[in-house]
């Protein structure tokens, strides 16, 4: 399989819905220049009707990806940082999220707004959050976190073609980042987890941008004697429970890395569903490796301390297998 950088993986995924679908169409701000690098050359190549970039007024663009797609588009919609979700959420929430449950199936949506999301490039507390648990809330959206450029692609394509409304959540970091990717045209189902390291002594889960971090950590803790599994859950809207409940039983400690910020983060959902359906399998309490609950700051050295790390993972997770069991 070939190499390919995270963002020329959704770069190819954008051109190959649009080639087999003249449905498709993206807008958004800046998608013509792309900035970010994922729509680039689709101006060239499917020209202003089909590519269009918008006013910066997310309200309006949330609202126009609604009504683009009930009247049969298949919209990606470029909201540039996921932040900026924020200013378009009455008609994400109230519109986007319900109008099919409204319409007892009526209305169709098929919408995928994309967004980078994440710390680490010094870009402030206005452009460096992480969203998703806000998103998981709503009930009515998918929520993806690709952290490999192959699931990035056949989650992407997935999307596109999903008649539910979608968040295809971009690790701003990882964009250049490579891997490989399959060959011809493939997609990654929804709901379905990754065993991106298997290990038989303590589970990291790790959401999106946490795999690179959370995967260090298990080569570090591989020489400490310690065998660690990584699980990639993908999407999070759906969640693959078996697979992170599964893990759990094989290892009884479980560590749940995730870039968002601490209170009510998908690692306290995903604890949750640990305490309720593995309890009885842990040796030892679960932890969450998160981001705490400020604003992401914009100096580097202050990032990089609230950011979740790799020592900080391998702290925890050395301290849960030497620990005593639970009584």
């Amino acid at each position: 399989m070939p190499r390919k950088r995270y963002i020329q993986a959704i770069n190819e995924a954008l051109f190959e819905e649009m080639e087999r679908d003249p449905k498709v169409i993206v807008f958004g701000e800046d998608v013509e220049l792309a900035i970010f690098g994922d729509t680039r050359g689709l101006l060239e190549r499917f020209g202003h009707d089909r590519i269009r970039n918008t006013p910066i007024c997310e309200a309006t663009l949330a609202g126009m990806a609604v009504g683009a797609a009930v009247t049969g588009y298949h919209v990606v919609l470029h909201m540039m940082f996921s932040n900026f979700i924020y200013t378009g959420f009455d008609a994400i929430a109230n519109q986007m999220a319900k109008l099919r449950l409204m319409t007892g199936g009526q209305i169709e949506l098929p919408l995928t707004v994309i967004a980078g999301y994440g710390g680490g490039r010094s870009t402030a507390a206005q452009h460096s959050d992480t969203p998703h648990p806000l998103l998981m809330n709503l009930g009515g959206v998918n929520v993806l976190v690709p952290a490999t450029p192959a699931d990035a692609k056949g989650l992407l394509k997935q999307a596109i073609r999903t008649k539910n409304p979608s968040f295809f959540l971009e690790a701003s970091g990882r964009g250049g980042d490579s891997g490989e990717v399959p060959d011809g045209d493939y997609t990654v189902p929804f709901g379905r987890a990754a065993i991106a390291r298997a290990g038989a002594d303590i589970t990291m889960v790790a959401i999106g941008s946490m795999l690179k971090p959370a995967l260090s950590a298990a080569e570090k803790l591989n020489l400490a004697g310690i065998d660690a599994e990584v699980v990639d859950p993908r999407t999070l809207v759906p969640l693959d429970e078996q697979t992170i409940v599964g893990s759990i039983e094989k290892t009884g400690r479980a560590i749940l890395v995730d870039e968002a910020r601490d209170r009510c983060s998908a690692a306290s959902h995903i604890a949750a569903i640990i305490a309720d359906k593995a309890f009885s399998s842990l040796k030892a309490p679960i932890k969450r490796v998160t981001v705490p609950n400020v604003s992401m700051p914009y100096a580097p050295n202050a990032e990089s301390r609230v950011l979740p790390s790799e020592d900080r993972i391998v702290q925890i997770a050395t301290d849960l297998v030497r620990s005593k069991q639970l009584a």
